[in-house]
């Protein structure tokens, strides 16, 4: 996997509506500040399919060669008609959608949302494939019984992927999930190429247990992909945390919004910007491979790729540590 990976959930309407023209801009420019192939996550889930379609309209707009693409779809999500004012899944995330989508996780279930993705995507494919937000589909359980049944089924999900690799219509086989113990446990049953954790391994939250994991997974070879290091934009100055809008209006709602102000103070004092600080430190911990980045403006394409090259000194991290807005105990950044 290559150092940058681009998140497609504008292409879908994350947050806001964008033209055709601004989405195309967006993927051109992601081909003009790497070098190829350029690696694009996106998901059914994306604005109900939307990231996927526009994806690929894009990439034959600008006539790109398939050899110079690669695409990770994380599966589970199917479009399905939109019968509400709004799309039922993440209210108030999505914009001007015409479809809405639903879980659908089994074994016939994911071969339907893998099809179904090819179709959105119009003659590209997907090297790579997940089951998305696994972590979701369990939490809706209302007893053990049913977190088994539950389960049994993204297991079922995982032997369909592994067919697909091994019939040679995939290349690799992943997770994507914002609860990482889900992951954790997905991964002592299935052979996994590949993880993504969302809003997990940041700046801001960065757990012993979950670092102890990522080595785990480093040793057994599995590529870790850290996504959301912005907590979906927060860390950077919206108002989203974790895709949810919040205000200082809870004591947990006000610490996040303190440490935000403190961060931006320091990131200040040392003249370094709040993303190249959040993609730096997300690349520390062992096992990171790859860090997923999504913007809505084209103009952000090259900062964010230069931000994952960037250095950033000691002294700042020893400042944030002095503030306790990073781990006394985190290890990964030589102090």
């Amino acid at each position: 996997m290559p150092p940058v990976i681009f998140g497609t959930s504008a292409l879908g309407n994350l947050y806001s509506t964008l033209s055709d023209e601004i989405k195309t801009k967006i993927v051109d420019e992601c081909f003009k500040h790497v070098p190829g192939p350029v690696f694009f996550d996106s998901a059914g889930k994306y604005g109900a399919g939307l990231a996927l379609e526009m994806l690929g309209s894009c990439l034959r707009k600008l006539n790109t060669d398939p050899d110079k693409v690669i695409i990770s779809n994380k599966l589970g999500w199917i479009r399905t008609e939109l019968k509400t004012p709004e799309p039922t899944f993440e209210p108030g995330v999505w914009r001007n959608l015409k479809y809405d989508a639903i879980q659908n996780i089994s074994y016939e279930g994911i071969i339907t949302c893998f099809e179904q993705g090819n179709d959105l995507l119009g003659g590209y494919m997907p090297q790579l494939v997940s089951v998305h937000d696994p972590d979701e589909y369990i939490a809706v359980a209302r007893s053990e019984a049913e977190k088994e049944r539950l389960y049994s089924q993204i297991i079922d999900a995982y032997r369909a992927l592994s067919d697909l690799r091994s019939q040679g219509k995939v290349r690799a086989v992943g997770i994507g999930a914002k609860n990482w113990k889900v992951i954790q446990k997905v991964s002592g049953d299935v052979k996994l190429d590949w993880v993504m954790f969302a809003n997990s391994m940041t700046i801001m939250c960065h757990p012993p247990d979950l670092q102890d994991f990522m080595k785990v997974l480093q040793g057994k070879g599995v590529g870790i992909v850290n996504s959301a290091v912005f907590h979906a934009g927060f860390l950077t100055g919206g108002n989203y945390f974790d895709y949810v809008l919040i205000k200082p209006d809870t004591p947990e709602n006000r610490a996040r919004f303190k440490w935000r102000d403190d961060f931006f103070a320091l990131c200040k004092k040392h003249n370094i910007q709040p993303s190249t600080a959040c993609i730096n430190f997300a690349m520390t911990v062992p096992g990171v491979v790859s860090i997923s980045l999504n913007t809505s403006n084209p103009a952000r394409i090259k900062d964010n790729v230069e931000s994952v090259m960037a250095d950033v000194p000691r002294e700042f991290y020893a400042d944030m540590v002095k503030h306790n807005l990073i781990s006394k105990n985190y290890p990964y950044l030589g102090l």
